[in-house]
């Protein structure tokens, strides 16, 4: 490997806009496989599904109580019971159903399928539950008193046709659309297609995304710290983003400042990743080892720049935090790389601007839903905000949907993770503005 340190690929400005739209043309959706339906949790349906059966398949109770005809129950009162012959049980799964004739009743729990014969359900609580008492509180369980199944019961009130009858059909019919295609599948949802019969479904896949950490002042959480180290919070906090992105997360631990290791770790993880984040090295220093390890991960040649199947170009943004960056593809299915700043506040702000967006393009949604949401919101401050000319500044804030305004949360340090830890939002500065007022209104980036 040359001695000398790579330089920028590209010295100019970089715009914010222009970046991410750099990293998102790069990014394809990753290709549709078959999954178990707990294991599609979170991904991205990509195709339309129908309903096979009717949802209910069947006519069926919604109360534990008595299958009857509305006919014998009409007129029924506390005073002058409707009295009928109970002819069986009818329980959720029951397969053979007795057919329920004049001055009959079945007793049904929910969920069972209303008997031939019988119009309504009445609720075992306007019954006797055929006691021989007063109203009854519920049923007596079959297994303590099978008993109960026959002999006689009460009626207090009379039940209109249908009424307690959930119907057959009334949730979904058959050859309804259960689930469009770019639905992103929830529990909900999952629910929905257990409860129609699909056992697997075709999907997006969750992005795999492998987090690396650089840097030799950098300890595990947990480990004791000595004489100029600090603990690893950026992999931590990047991994979790991933994750809450939709992604399935790999945090890789903290790798020292060293070209050769850097290369050899990244080839390692190449394997289970669709996408690879770094943080740390990429900025001027002497030790920003990243830009000299990406200058020939996997090209097998350490002199030319150039990455099989692509390239890593470093550049600097006009942002704050985050101004250096770096994007391309990597080994032999080309897999994205970003290289992001090693600052706690840069790293995370990077994240949510140009990882996020990436890896919700993999996942296949649609754009409207790529990058996090935005608000206009008022500015409540103490005093002017101060703003770098020509970058656009993010400052951390907690915004007040109840009275449209954001409040600034710590200073504009990229160092400052308590105050990250205690912002939900973004406060987006333009770079034409070097001062903001209290009262102004803001472009505001929710974070939750």
């Amino acid at each position: 490997m040359s001695s000398s340190a790579p330089q920028d690929t590209d010295h100019r400005l970089w715009s914010v806009d222009e970046h991410l739209a750099d990293v998102l043309a790069a990014v394809r959706p990753l290709e549709p496989i078959e999954l178990q339906l707990l294991d599609a949790q979170g991904c991205v349906l990509v195709e339309d599904v129908t309903v096979p059966v009717a949802l209910p398949p069947f006519d069926n109770s919604s109360m534990d109580g008595y299958a009857v005809r509305t006919a014998d129950v009409q007129g029924a009162s506390e005073e002058f019971p409707a009295v009928l012959t109970v002819i069986g049980d009818v329980a959720a799964g029951s397969g053979e159903l007795p057919t329920v004739g004049p001055g009959e009743a079945a007793r049904i729990m929910t969920g069972a399928p209303l008997p031939p014969g019988a119009e309504a359900v009445v609720p075992v609580e306007w019954t006797d539950g055929g006691t021989g008492g007063g109203a009854a509180a519920g049923m007596t369980p079959a297994s303590a008193a099978p008993e109960h199944a026959g002999g006689e019961v009460r009626v207090h009130r009379a039940a209109e046709a249908r009424a307690h009858v959930r119907a057959r059909g009334s949730d979904v019919q058959a050859g309804d659309l259960a689930l469009a295609a770019g639905t992103v599948l929830g529990p909900p949802q999952i629910a929905l297609l257990a409860a129609i019969g699909r056992g697997t479904v075709r999907v997006r896949p969750r992005p795999r995304v492998v987090v690396l950490s650089t840097g030799s002042e950098l300890v595990q959480p947990g480990e004791a710290l000595t004489s100029g180290t600090i603990y690893d919070s950026n992999s931590f906090a990047l991994a979790a983003a991933a994750r809450d992105a939709g992604a399935i997360a790999y945090r890789v631990g903290a790798v020292a400042d060293d070209a050769d290791t850097l290369r050899a770790t990244i080839e390692d993880q190449l394997i289970r990743a669709d996408l690879l984040v770094t943080t740390g090295g990429v900025s001027v220093g002497a030790y920003d080892v990243v830009k000299e390890a990406l200058s020939s991960v996997g090209s097998g040649d350490e002199a030319s720049g150039d990455v099989e199947g692509g390239g890593i170009d470093f550049r600097k943004l006009a942002m704050q935090p985050g101004k250096p960056q770096g994007f391309g593809t990597i080994g032999p299915d080309h897999t994205p790389l970003l290289a992001l700043p090693g600052n706690p506040v840069s790293s995370y702000v990077s994240f949510e601007l140009f990882v996020r967006p990436a890896i919700r393009t993999l996942m296949g949604l649609p754009e409207s839903e790529v990058r996090r949401p935005s608000v206009r919101a008022v500015l409540t401050a103490d005093k002017a905000l101060g703003s770098p000319a020509g970058r656009r500044q993010f400052l951390r804030g907690k915004y007040d949907a109840e009275s449209g305004t954001v409040s600034p949360v710590g200073g504009s340090g990229s160092h400052l993770i308590a105050a990250l830890a205690h912002a939900d939002s973004l406060m987006v500065v333009p770079e034409d503005v070097t001062s903001v007022e209290p009262g102004t209104e803001l472009e505001v980036v929710l974070l939750g």
